[in-house]
């Protein structure tokens, strides 16, 4: 579904009439964080958000992992595989595996990492410390308390922020802030702008590390799409992140098609697209996410072949810190 306006300006009328509905919501919610999880038995690096919606979550997950392997370690995502028809517990095949089994960010981890696709968090570990891994690391999970967690790093956008600061449906939050950041061992602001300011604050008050990332573009992706005018379109979490990014990195932006997160382009989506693309001659550009859900797809493949696809790359500033905060978790 496409997240509503309201959920990121000022609470209002909307929110206020939601707000029985959130307090049920939220209070549940809250409730089931504070259950003791199983333990896997191997290590558990946890990457979640505190909304619904985009924050840069799957980047984060990828850069911890590539830190991992770097030391030495066999990681392997751990993912529920959203957007997906499969339960699991299964390991991600790449190249037989569709995004209308696994979901578009299992598809994205596997081509950095093995991937475990399980609904049940504790099987899914199970299953991956079965298959040989050392160390999980959960893309997304913050408010699954199912299974133990070493360390959980929340990723929080700079311009957006937690919105109205209200609980699903009344706003973003997933369970109230407080139950979340009780949850958490540090914090990663991604992006500029001031919006995440009071929950920065808020960590620190609980001694909790605040880091700060941003998403780099492909060079070689922006070099290639520098001549001409592009339409950028995508249905993740938080399509606008994506749009600024290619603002950001020099592109002429000519104009943005937003869908909702994890879309299923149909062949008239397709149609559209491209039509409007080459009546206009403009270069076509989206997400890794939105180019995975394409991808195996007959009705989509003149869109596949079309789209240029914009690889971005987390870069945390403390990355030493990271690097530390992770040697401890993993007990080294």
């Amino acid at each position: 579904m496409h997240e509503p306006g309201f959920w990121w300006r000022k609470a209002g009328l909307a929110s206020a009439l939601l707000s029985p509905l959130a307090a049920v919501y939220g209070a549940v919610a809250a409730r089931r964080m504070t259950r003791s999880g199983a333990r896997a038995g191997l290590p558990v690096i946890c990457i979640g958000n505190f909304t619904l919606g985009g924050a840069g979550k799957t980047p984060t997950a990828i850069a911890v992992a590539r830190l991992l392997r770097e030391g030495g370690e066999q990681a392997v995502f751990l993912t529920r595989g959203y957007g997906g028809n499969a339960s699991g517990p299964k390991p991600v095949d790449a190249e037989t595996d569709s995004a209308a089994m696994v979901g578009d960010e299992a598809l994205l981890l596997t081509r950095v990492a093995p991937t475990m696709l399980a609904r049940d968090r504790v099987a899914g570990a199970s299953a991956a410390k079965a298959n040989g891994a050392e160390v999980i690391v959960m893309d997304d999970g913050l408010q699954n308390a199912s299974l133990a967690k070493d360390f959980t790093l929340a990723v929080i956008d700079g311009r957006r922020g937690i919105g109205n600061g209200c609980v699903f449906p009344a706003g973003p939050l997933r369970a109230p802030l407080a139950a979340q950041l009780a949850r958490i061992d540090a914090l990663l602001v991604v992006g500029d702008g001031d919006a995440a300011r009071d929950v920065a604050d808020a960590a620190r008050t609980r001694r909790l590390p605040v880091w700060h990332g941003r998403l780099v573009p492909d060079a070689h992706a922006v070099a290639n799409l520098k001549t001409r005018p592009v339409l950028a379109f995508a249905g993740i979490g938080n399509p606008d992140k994506f749009f600024t990014t290619v603002a950001e990195a020099g592109l002429s932006l000519a104009v943005t098609q937003a869908f909702a997160d994890h879309h299923r382009y149909t062949a008239e989506d397709a149609a559209d697209l491209v039509m409007r693309a080459e009546h206009n001659g403009w270069a076509l550009i989206t997400t890794e996410k939105d180019h995975a859900r394409m991808t195996g797809d007959p009705a989509l493949a003149a869109l596949a072949q079309r789209a240029h696809v914009l690889p971005v790359t987390m870069r945390i500033d403390e990355m030493t810190e990271l690097k530390t905060a992770l040697r401890k978790a993993l007990g080294r």
